[in-house]
């Protein structure tokens, strides 16, 4: 038993506690940090550069969030939203570059178009109507659209190459995107806490939380992997950013908050070329439109990726279901998460979202061929000869009670944290790493709301456009994105 409390305990080494970590180490420096970490390294589960697309989310190119209306209206405070929040995370880590407490922002983000494309007269009415009503928005200056295949084929020519003459296609294209290497940019923050006096321990399994009833303190019993010698810290704060480990350490906590807490676990695959010659001819990250049924995180895209300096195409995902939690997980994790007060809206769950249920049995169905059909739909001289598969990360959606249904599947990140803001954590997924860092900071207001007046003006040093939106001035809008492409020497 560690004597000294810990003030905050971090449990995971992904982007969410090294963002948290980052965060309160600039607001509080005298706090003492400790990270528990069960795998032997840092980012190795949905953090992983192979794991995720690395979009860097801003709504730029991602249709779901701007589905349209019955009426066929199409809205934008979602895809907004979602820009401002990543506005957030880029003004963060351009104080970090600025302050030299990370490395050189190539080595974790780059100048990637954000690309939509979409073929059918149906669709490509759609996408004209998404671009006329983000056209004149502050933060999506710069997008331009097209519906002639020769301009959209001098953007990115694998999407039109041996495509059928004729064919409707449509495509918007904003040049300021870009590629986020999380599991780089993970590490650097960690690097960073450590110089400052943190203290990470990796292999070491988080088995317990219990909570003092005297003193408000958080026991925290661990199991070193190897070894299997068991441990116990005393934690005045308790984040747990384990992410799809995180409900059941929420769970074992036993507080209230939690209750009626499902997850519902999405498994993935991508497809990968590291060919020079079919990377050098796709610059961009290209979404499109999910299948029916789908859910958001499948939705198909080709992407740019730059991994350790190096650039490679991903396209999928391919979703599929595994009782997993994690990659690295067990196949009781679901089964296990069931208890008596979230039973009642996870079978709620099952039974309004037939159709993504009929999706994950016909992806994980799907063969090879079928796969490399999905492919075509975006590249039509996709061969399988170039592609590879490789395992993305494992997602859990959260589901929840509803009074009116019984249980929702939520696809969104949600912060559960306890009354007195003593321990929190974050589950689900989507847009997740992205807008990290004003997740981070709505969880620094809950738990924390008596030290956020005297943080305000760092955080403001850190995050100018922090408790404003920079849509409603424009002006700022452009300032912003001017100085911090500038910074993380991106295309403005």
């Amino acid at each position: 038993m560690t004597q000294k409390p810990i003030d905050v305990v971090l449990v995971g080494a992904g982007i969410m506690s090294a963002t948290l970590g980052a965060l309160i180490k600039q607001l509080q420096p005298d706090w003492t940090i400790k990270v528990v970490e069960r795998l032997s390294t840092p980012a190795e589960e949905s953090s992983n550069p192979w794991s995720n697309a690395g979009t860097g989310h801003a709504g730029l190119c991602e249709l779901n969030y701007m589905p349209e209306a019955a009426d066929g209206s199409v809205e934008a405070s979602k895809a907004v939203a979602i820009n401002e929040q990543f506005q957030v995370s880029r003004q963060f880590w351009s104080y970090l570059v600025a302050g030299k407490l990370v490395g050189e922002p190539q080595t974790f983000i780059n100048s990637t178009p954000h690309m939509t494309f979409v073929s059918g007269q149906k669709n490509v009415e759609y996408l004209r109507k998404r671009f006329e009503v983000l056209k004149g928005e502050p933060l999506f200056a710069g997008m331009e659209y097209s519906e002639d295949p020769m301009v959209i084929g001098e953007w990115t020519p694998l999407l039109i190459e041996n495509r059928l003459v004729g064919e409707p296609v449509a495509a918007t294209r904003i040049a300021s995107g870009t590629d986020v290497d999380f599991g780089a940019l993970t590490s650097q923050l960690l690097d960073y806490l450590e110089r400052k006096g943190a203290d990470i321990s990796y292999e070491t399994q988080v088995t317990k939380l219990r909570k003092h009833s005297k003193d408000g303190l958080w026991r925290v019993t661990t199991r070193d992997r190897v070894g299997n010698t068991p441990r116990a810290m005393l934690a005045k704060f308790v984040f747990v950013g384990a992410g799809g480990g995180a409900l059941a350490l929420l769970q074992n906590s036993r507080i209230p908050e939690i209750e009626g807490f499902g997850g519902f676990p999405v498994s993935g695959e991508f497809l990968r070329t590291d060919n020079p010659e079919i990377v050098a001819q796709h610059q961009a990250k290209v979404y499109g439109k999910a299948a029916i049924g789908a859910p958001p995180m499948s939705v198909p895209h080709l992407d740019t990726r730059v991994v350790d300096g190096k650039a490679s195409l991903l396209f999928g995902p391919y979703a599929g279901f595994s009782p997993n939690f994690l990659k690295k997980g067990s196949m009781l994790d679901l089964p296990l998460s069931i208890r008596f007060h979230n039973i009642i809206p996870m079978i709620a769950v099952a039974f309004t979202n037939l159709d993504l249920l009929k999706y994950l049995i016909g992806e994980v169905l799907a063969g090879p061929h079928k796969k490399l059909e999905a492919l075509r739909e975006f590249m039509p001289t996709a061969e399988a000869k170039d592609w590879h598969l490789i395992k993305a990360g494992q997602r859990v959606q959260v589901m929840k009670k509803d009074h009116a249904k019984g249980g929702v599947l939520q696809f969104g990140t949600e912060v559960v944290a306890a009354e007195d803001g003593s321990i929190a954590g974050l589950l689900g997924a989507s847009p997740g790493a992205s807008v990290s860092v004003s997740i981070m900071l709505d969880l620094l207001g809950k738990c924390f709301p008596d030290h956020m007046p005297k943080w305000k003006r760092k955080i403001t040093a850190m995050i100018p456009s922090y408790g404003t939106r920079l849509t409603d001035e424009p002006a700022k809008a452009r300032a912003s994105l001017a100085d911090t492409a500038k910074v993380l020497h991106l295309k403005s």
